[in-house]
């Protein structure tokens, strides 16, 4: 679905607002007046795309304004095209929802002095552009003491979508941390949505007796946790709190409240408080947390975490810094 140009939830049609829109007017209110999300594959993902566009929801009901969505832009001239079409609807706020956008928009930014772009995990900044970083660290190291803690063979596995991801190396240092006998299996898709490669890299591994996956890339994991279902074996999950999939398969799951994050980002620029700057999120503000926890994990181990969570949260030590 190439390119589609979508107003929550149907297509806009100029001088018609359907169902979720916010009523006919262009203004909000302070500083917003529309806001628009570019998305590099879909809304309809359950993982890393969803969240953003439930982020979208929550800013159009937080400040009555209408929001748009674009699916499927991947390259520059997809970016440049989507972003003059958004400022010719009088949109002055836009989300790229991805590290991949950071680039890209800092390539125009200057173009739409009026527009603030806002996109994630980067180090790109500019007047009107910002990126939202996720200190993915800590959260890695806690779902590795739950995979170390977890494993029966001694042998867990790592799928990541990317080797700079830093949750990678939170966790190959929280399963060494909770289980120095544990032997942890890394290999990387070098892409968030091959899943193919994805479950081929979970086949080499399971062959390789690991019975904790831990796949850090938000277009494959639901595939990935639900092959580890078939298995009998157990996962962690990505982005969202992925429970649902299998409350005896996932152990707990590493949650980036991205929605929440969005809607705290708008009321910054609403109130003019939205600097051209790195703006990072932590368990400290809300912006991680672990997900529910599976019966299978022991509850005594369950406090131990959520106690190490509390500690890093006052401290800023992760408990292999104590």
């Amino acid at each position: 679905m190439k390119n589609r140009y979508r107003f929550v939830p149907l297509v806009f049609l100029a001088g018609f607002c359907f169902l979720l829109a916010a009523g006919c007017s262009t203004m909000g209110g302070g500083e917003i007046n529309r806001v628009g999300m570019l998305v590099e594959n879909s809304i309809h993902d359950q993982t890393w795309g969803n969240k953003g566009y439930q982020g979208l929801l929550k800013i159009k009901e937080e400040y009555d304004v209408d929001v748009y969505f674009k699916e499927g832009i991947q390259t520059q001239q997809d970016v440049n095209r989507a972003v003059e079409e958004f400022s010719n609807q009088g949109i002055n706020l836009i989300f790229g929802h991805s590290s991949n956008y950071g680039k890209m928009l800092d390539e125009i930014n200057e173009a739409y002095p009026d527009i603030h772009f806002v996109y994630f995990n980067g180090g790109y900044t500019g007047d009107n552009l910002t990126s939202v970083n996720f200190n993915s660290h800590a959260m890695g190291f806690f779902s590795g003491m739950v995979a170390g803690k977890m494993t029966s063979t001694n042998n867990v596995g790592l799928i990541g979508a990317f080797e700079w991801q830093p949750e990678i190396e939170g966790f190959y240092e929280g399963v060494n941390y909770q289980n120095p006998d544990a032997y942890v299996h890394m290999n990387f898709v070098n892409s968030w949505n091959d899943s193919d490669r994805a479950l081929d890299l979970l086949e080499q591994m399971s062959a390789k007796d690991v019975d904790v996956f831990y796949p850090t890339g938000d277009q494959f994991s639901v595939q990935v946790i639900n092959k580890v279902k078939e298995k009998g074996l157990y996962a962690i999950g990505y982005v969202t709190d992925q429970a649902s999939l299998g409350k005896n398969t996932v152990l707990t799951s590493t949650v980036q409240h991205v929605d929440d994050i969005y809607l705290q980002t708008a009321e910054a620029f609403n109130e003019g408080k939205l600097k051209g700057d790195v703006r990072t999120y932590d368990f400290q503000d809300g912006g991680i947390t672990m997900g529910e926890f599976s019966p299978e994990v022991p509850e005594s181990f369950v406090e131990e975490i959520q106690d190490a969570i509390d500690r890093y949260k006052d401290t800023g030590l992760l408990p292999n810094e104590q």
